[in-house]
């Protein structure tokens, strides 16, 4: 898909929280990030805050001599996100990750900074080339509307939110308003490993059905589903190589209009506002 930009990213990418952390997997994960890129999911989010940058030194050494074939996605902390905190916060993200320049960075939610301090720190940085283009992360409807109403603040590239099968809020709001806006969502945890609405999701008879019809598993349906609109990117994570490969095929799936409405007659979309769901 296109970013507003004209910037071609992969529909489907590679998660990393709680990537990094565990030392015996390192060689593995560091693998799988790189199969991933192999295969097409070639955009890589990550954040200060997972393993307090161990999941930013894990991808910079899983795309080194690769760089330049990854679309690098990292965020910053709230409490950082603001003047001279956020000038560090970035330059140490982009020393753990080993590059020069990030191509998209999120703010990871919102905090106490004002929002208009938080984008003018971003301005600087896309004018020191430190990143290509910034965004948000968890903001819901009122906070987009407050963001683009700052100078600048129609320059924000993405928002990444949770979202998933069994957890639809976003679209009773949030998914249309940044349509007519024309900025991409970018929804992490779509396999519901996180979030308030995640039980039962995978166990769903529908989702069951709709698995074995396409011979595939119920996880491939949901990241099949995820994408099944236009500007959605989806980051699942994947720590082994065989998880990657899974991931991949579920980009070839194409659900039908009748598969689609098993689903949404499995898990509707809330016909009222909802509280944005969060990790």
């Amino acid at each position: 898909m296109l970013l507003p930009d004209g910037t071609s990213v992969p529909r489907i990418g590679q998660g990393t929280w709680n990537m990094g952390d565990d030392v015996s997997r390192r060689e593995e994960e560091i693998a799988a990030l790189r199969l991933g890129v192999e295969l097409g999911m070639d955009l890589i989010d990550t954040a200060e805050m997972y393993g307090e940058g161990n999941s930013e030194l894990l991808v910079g050494d899983a795309i080194k001599g690769i760089r330049d074939d990854v679309f690098l996605v990292s965020k910053v902390y709230p409490h950082n996100a603001g003047n001279e905190n956020l000038m560090r916060s970035c330059e140490e993200s982009l020393q753990r990750l080993n590059t020069d320049h990030l191509d998209l960075y999120l703010l990871h939610w919102r905090g106490d900074i004002p929002l208009e301090v938080t984008v003018e720190g971003m301005e600087k940085l896309v004018s020191q080339g430190k990143i290509a283009r910034w965004g948000v992360s968890n903001l819901d409807v009122d906070d987009m509307k407050e963001l683009l109403s700052i100078a600048g603040g129609t320059h924000c590239a993405m928002n990444q939110v949770l979202y998933h099968l069994g957890s639809r809020g976003i679209e009773a709001e949030l998914l249309p308003w940044q349509k007519s806006h024309r900025m991409p969502v970018m929804a992490y945890s779509p396999l519901a490993q996180a979030g308030a609405l995640r039980k039962g999701v995978i166990e769903s008879e529908a989702v069951q059905e709709i698995a074995r019809v396409h011979n595939a598993t119920p996880l491939q349906i949901m990241l099949a589903w995820t994408i099944r609109e236009e500007d959605i990117i989806t980051i699942p994570k994947a720590s082994s190589r065989e998880h990657v490969i899974e991931n991949a095929a579920a980009g070839l799936i194409t659900l039908s209009e009748e598969e689609r409405w098993k689903l949404d007659e499995a898990f509707p979309i809330p016909s009222w506002k909802v509280p944005l769901d969060m990790s």
